[in-house]
């Protein structure tokens, strides 16, 4: 982790200005800055004097002890005239899941979907394998960001915690967080693996985890019940949107099953995330060319994402035809 001056922050976002505004939340802003060199770093800042501090402190803490190619990782860390931290994380260009399920108009391929669950299973794995163990606590699309070659990374980890006996309040997001995690003492991996079989359910419905309109309008409410039937019914809950090509059936019905057992109410029948991501794994050989020595499979994606990807882009510079990878990512 390396120390920035305030005076360097400033000059990589030119005096933070508001074009450079990537993102705005609870927890302060974040701008796109460039470094010296060119390097492109995404810059939070938080809220003026006076706010919790404990969020920001607690991230540092938690990334400055953990790296990885399937997480949004910690470059730096600088401080205001005032004393403020602001964090210097890597760049996500391509916008977070939730964008892409929610608000494209060309909604991803099953493909697209699978890879993201297994690339999200492989952070939360690194993470339950730290000793002590670092729960993310807050699992959710809005948290799972695209790098410049569509990767997917676990991003904001103000609420991630070690498991490490120490008392910590119970927190998350509403519709994400495990039901029968209501005290410090519960703590475990677990509580990640529901929320990331909730999450899974987003992938394979289409829709958000809460929606006032559906019935039940929590989506492990309506959807388990219907994919413990099996068969039709249970391909019923699939995203309407994108249908269901030849071969895909597997895969998509071993999200199915996956979803439902990380969703278990009894803990003692949820998987751990090692077990998820070797089941994503053989779902997707089974559709892909076996994994490369490295581990990774690389697919190219077309032409779908790029009228999206003009529409995010406040400027477009150039109308060259921009090919778009994504590729499902090895371990560390």
């Amino acid at each position: 982790m390396k120390n920035f001056t305030y005076e360097e922050v400033s000059a990589a976002t030119n005096d933070f200005d508001l074009d450079l505004l990537v993102g705005k939340g609870s927890h302060g802003s974040v701008y796109k800055a460039l470094l010296k060199g060119g390097v492109a770093v995404a810059v939070k800042q938080p809220k003026p004097a006076g706010a919790d501090r404990s969020k920001l402190d607690n991230e540092i803490d938690i990334l400055s002890s953990c790296r990885s190619k399937h997480i949004v990782n910690l470059v730096g860390v600088a401080r205001s005239p005032g004393g403020d931290k602001l964090l210097i994380m890597e760049y996500m260009p391509n916008g977070s899941l939730e964008e892409l399920l929610h608000s494209s108009p060309d909604p991803p391929d099953w493909r697209r979907r699978v890879a993201v669950a297994l690339g999200v299973g492989r952070a939360l794995l690194g993470l339950h394998l730290a000793s002590p163990p670092i729960v993310h606590r807050d699992v959710k699309p809005a948290n799972v960001l695209f790098d410049a070659r569509w990767r997917a990374r676990l991003a904001d980890f103000s609420l991630a915690t070690r498991c490490d006996g120490s008392c910590v309040p119970a927190a998350g997001t509403l519709g994400y967080i495990d039901p029968g995690y209501v005290r410090p003492g519960q703590l475990w991996p677990g509580v990640d693996v529901f929320s990331f079989g909730v999450m899974l359910l987003e992938l394979l419905t289409g829709g958000r985890a809460i929606e006032v309109g559906r019935d039940p309008a929590w989506v492990v409410e309506w959807a388990v019940p219907r994919i413990g039937k099996g068969g039709e019914t249970a391909l019923e809950v699939t995203d309407g949107r994108v249908g269901v090509g030849e071969g895909m059936e597997v895969v998509v019905e071993k999200m199915m099953e996956v979803a439902a057992r990380c969703l278990s109410k009894e803990w003692s029948r949820r998987p751990g995330m090692e077990e998820v991501a070797e089941e994503l794994e053989r779902a997707v050989e089974r559709v892909w060319r076996p994994v490369c020595d490295v581990g990774e499979v690389v697919q190219a994606v077309g032409r779908w994402m790029q009228g999206w990807r003009r529409r995010r882009q406040k400027r477009v510079t150039s109308t060259a035809t921009t090919k778009i990878i994504y590729e499902i990512d090895g371990g560390d």
